[in-house]
């Protein structure tokens, strides 16, 4: 093989395994070239996503070393991509009855999921996530689309269970947006003990869906690495949760005037992008 076609093959293979270790010897034995080749190889890869600001790739010395591929977007590609999103989000045919916005076109983008998860795990490179978290419905493509780039299992919380699940844990909750108590459900198998699992959503108004997702996950004996949400409504000044990573902040909703104001939430801010 030529080194062009190794190149190809090779990138092609780590981005479709993000957070695994390939020892050399592997990549040797695929292409029947030597180590010193594949390190080279290795060598223009790291450099080009490094200058990129596309990914990290990772060595790790020793006889049980190798090479890891680290999904990492750079500030600049984040930034770009959330003020196109955020623009997208102004557009007022989006504007919903109680307050809401419709989402559901974004969620089903697999432009807008990949980008998406890839922010998230961008984030959450280097927290060592056991699993990531929702509640049916919307907040299931989000989820997967994190959990694929961070190459962990997804779970899904419901609100009623399902005899094909087994066993459940429940807890209650307050619905904000419903103002009532609400439940959720998780199957007992779901969640290994002291796992750090990441809990993601598509929009929080006060953050009551949050809350009974937290409460799961502690019934579990099991920890908080982080809450992230696609949007906040952040006119909603009355929140239940705190510590939260938003990628987009919704400050003004007006129905009568089909007016939606939007901009990038903090996740530009507590992001350290100081990776490459």
């Amino acid at each position: 093989m030529k080194r062009s076609e190794r190149l190809v093959d090779m990138t092609k293979y780590l981005l479709e395994r993000p957070h695994t270790l390939i020892s050399l010897p592997f990549f040797a034995d695929r292409y029947h070239a030597a180590k010193s080749s594949i390190s080279e190889d290795l060598a223009i890869l790291k450099r080009t996503l490094a200058n990129n600001q596309n990914g990290i790739l990772e060595t790790v010395a020793g006889a049980a070393g190798g090479v890891r591929y680290i999904p990492f977007l750079g500030h600049d590609h984040a930034k770009e991509y959330l003020l196109d999103l955020a623009s997208r989000i102004e557009d007022p045919s989006r504007i919903l009855a109680g307050g809401f916005v419709y989402l559901s076109d974004i969620l089903g983008n697999p432009q807008d999921l990949r980008r998406i998860g890839e922010l998230l795990a961008t984030k959450y490179a280097y927290s060592n996530i056991d699993a990531v978290m929702t509640v049916e419905t919307k907040g299931i493509a989000l989820a997967q689309s994190v959990a694929r780039y961070l190459n962990v299992p997804f779970v899904t919380a419901r609100k009623r269970s399902k005899v094909t699940e087994g066993a459940t844990v429940s807890v209650n909750y307050i619905s904000s947006s419903l103002d009532r108590v609400s439940k959720m459900e998780l199957p007992t198998r779901a969640l290994k003990k002291n796992s750090n699992v990441l809990i993601v959503d598509d929009f929080m108004k006060g953050g009551g869906t949050l809350t009974g997702m937290e409460e799961l996950v502690k019934e579990f004996d099991c920890s908080i690495a982080g809450i992230c949400v696609l949007c906040e409504a952040d006119f909603d000044k009355s929140k239940l949760v705190d510590n939260y990573i938003s990628l987009i902040k919704i400050s003004k909703i007006d129905t009568a005037k089909k007016i939606i104001l939007a901009q990038p939430g903090n996740f530009l801010s507590v992001t350290d992008f100081n990776r490459f």
